[in-house]
């Protein structure tokens, strides 16, 4: 009980993360699932995504109306991800769960690196944007390895769509959260399959609650979103980043090594 209790406050963070950043859900859920809850690795990777791709659905909503959505990326980025998302998910068939894990944490840290180091992105200097078919092609490859470590993904796709899409900050954001509900929906399709081979069960009233609660969070997050200056947005993003990343690989890492 005490463990469902202390869930809670994670839960709503998810949200908030996804509301305010567009992204980082997963990898506050994935963390909430398998250290509070005592999810199993493979179930709470899949629970994630069924969690993040449903709070992302419903905070992009108001990013809708606010016509802050990029729809030419989530053409060209959303579509080649969700086809990437489903061949990474059925490739983490074959990877055993920490090891997922300890790549989830690595390609964080990753991440962090390049939002700590970007280029001036204020809303009035917005980047040209690449080429079509490399935009695809950078979708496809986030696909491949945010489904291959179970994730929506949102903390490489912001990433993509502000350095390289040519997007500023707060419609990276507003974009990355359909995008991720894209490739969420469709990296749980594949891992129910993952799970029914493995004889592992999802804990619905755990994705319930963690989602009702997300949801809330999201909103508040989106109220945040448009009050704060990008580079603040930025930073955040990447300490955040680097602090969850490397508390994942700590803990991964002895397990792997059989420590």
């Amino acid at each position: 009980m005490s463990a469902a209790i202390l869930a809670w406050p994670g839960a709503i963070a998810i949200g908030v993360s996804l509301g305010l950043l567009g992204s980082g859900g997963s990898i506050l859920t994935v963390p909430v699932l398998v250290y509070l809850l005592g999810q199993d690795e493979k179930i709470a990777i899949a629970g994630s995504l069924a969690i993040v791709g449903t709070i992302a659905l419903f905070g992009s909503l108001q990013y809708l109306r606010g016509k802050l959505i990029d729809h030419r990326a989530v053409v060209l980025f959303g579509g080649p991800g969700m086809v990437g998302t489903y061949l990474g998910a059925w490739s983490a068939a074959f990877v055993p769960g920490i090891a997922q894990l300890a790549l989830f944490a690595l390609v964080m840290l990753l991440a962090s690196w390049f939002m700590l180091r970007p280029p001036n992105l204020d809303d009035a200097e917005v980047r040209a944007p690449r080429a079509a078919l490399k935009i695809s092609l950078d979708g496809l490859i986030v696909g491949v390895l945010t489904g291959l470590v179970g994730v929506g993904g949102g903390f490489l796709i912001v990433p993509a769509l502000v350095l390289l899409g040519g997007l500023s900050m707060h419609k990276a954001v507003a974009t990355s959260l359909l995008i991720i509900a894209l490739k969420s929906y469709t990296g749980f399709y594949k891992y129910l399959d993952v799970l029914h081979e493995r004889n592992l069960e999802l804990d619905w009233a755990a994705i319930g609650l963690v989602t009702a609660l997300g949801i809330g969070g999201s909103f508040f997050g989106n109220m945040l979103a448009t009050r704060l200056p990008q580079k603040k947005l930025q930073n955040i993003f990447g300490v955040f980043l680097i602090a969850m990343g490397t508390y994942i690989l700590a803990r991964s890492a002895p397990a792997m090594l059989g420590l």
